[in-house]
């Protein structure tokens, strides 16, 4: 009997999904929870590869058992959660055909990856600092154009990344502005300096999100379009050097990858309907 999982988890603890020698990682984790818990040999598939540091929401993985699972659904994810470390939260699990594939069927992949621009010590974990106090967004959303469509983003894949193919098919490619997580709960007192909110590192002027939808990506992908992306904001180049690069099919084309805590593999959709807490 085959089942999903539905999952989150903070990646700061983690080399990755994918179980590596002498490192801890979130496949490793799962696997062996579901084996306490289910007194069986499991072997559990993700959605895909998170590299380190690398967050997810809503990440989807499947896992076979020889007999059916006897908790309740919600009694389950309550059991395992349990089992498992603080970095990982199972939200919901679903009894699926057993040749349903958490990977191969998935046909739509979202990232988003955060930055904030003003000096802040409350967005550090989860989101990238920009010293530039004039990013020109516009111009990065006109970059990020030419993203969209599907095309060989081999200038954007690590260095013996591995992948049988570099097309991808990318839907969606936007900069837009982000509430922040952490604001202001009282009103500033007079004359102090956060009394001017505009120049408040809580100000969604200084806080930005830059999402992407594809069928699939290549590893270090999407830190290395956003790493391209700054440097059109920052002006060291202009939005059709974005064209130019991708054509060269070469990484060291490319900008500079930007760090892994950012960013957060957030949706995963599939063409049928999964019907969570349903066993």
């Amino acid at each position: 009997m085959r089942y999903f999982l539905s999952l989150s988890f903070n990646g700061s603890a983690f080399c990755g999904w994918q179980i590596q020698d002498n490192a801890s990682s979130v496949q490793e984790q799962l696997q062996n929870a579901l084996q306490t818990l289910l007194k069986e040999e499991i072997k559990v598939t993700g959605a895909g590869r998170t590299d380190t540091g690398v967050n997810a929401i809503n990440y989807v993985a499947h896992f076979d058992t020889t007999q059916p699972i006897a908790f309740e659904p919600e009694f389950f994810c309550y059991k395992l959660n349990a089992i498992l470390s603080k970095e990982i939260t199972i939200l919901a699990i679903s009894r699926v055909k057993n040749d349903a594939h958490a990977r191969f069927d998935a046909d739509q992949r979202c990232y988003r990856y955060y930055i904030h621009t003003y000096k802040d010590p409350f967005a550090l974990q989860f989101s990238h600092f920009v010293s530039a106090r004039n990013l020109d967004i516009d111009a990065m959303n006109q970059a990020a154009q030419y993203f969209l469509g599907q095309q060989d983003f081999s200038s954007l894949e690590k260095l013996r990344g591995g992948s049988s193919s570099s097309i991808c098919s990318v839907t969606k490619a936007l900069w837009m502005p982000l509430q922040p997580v952490m604001e202001l709960q009282t009103e500033p007192a007079s004359g102090s300096p956060s009394a001017n909110i505009g120049n408040s590192p809580y100000s969604p002027a200084h806080r930005y999100v830059f999402e992407v939808r594809a069928n699939r990506f290549l590893r270090n992908m999407v830190r290395a379009m956003v790493g391209s992306l700054l440097e059109v904001g920052t002006g060291r180049r202009n939005p059709e050097w974005i064209k130019e690069m991708l054509a060269a099919h070469n990484r060291c084309a490319a900008g500079t990858s930007v760090p892994g805590n950012a960013l957060f593999l957030c949706d995963i959709h599939y063409p049928y309907e999964i019907h969570w807490n349903q066993l």
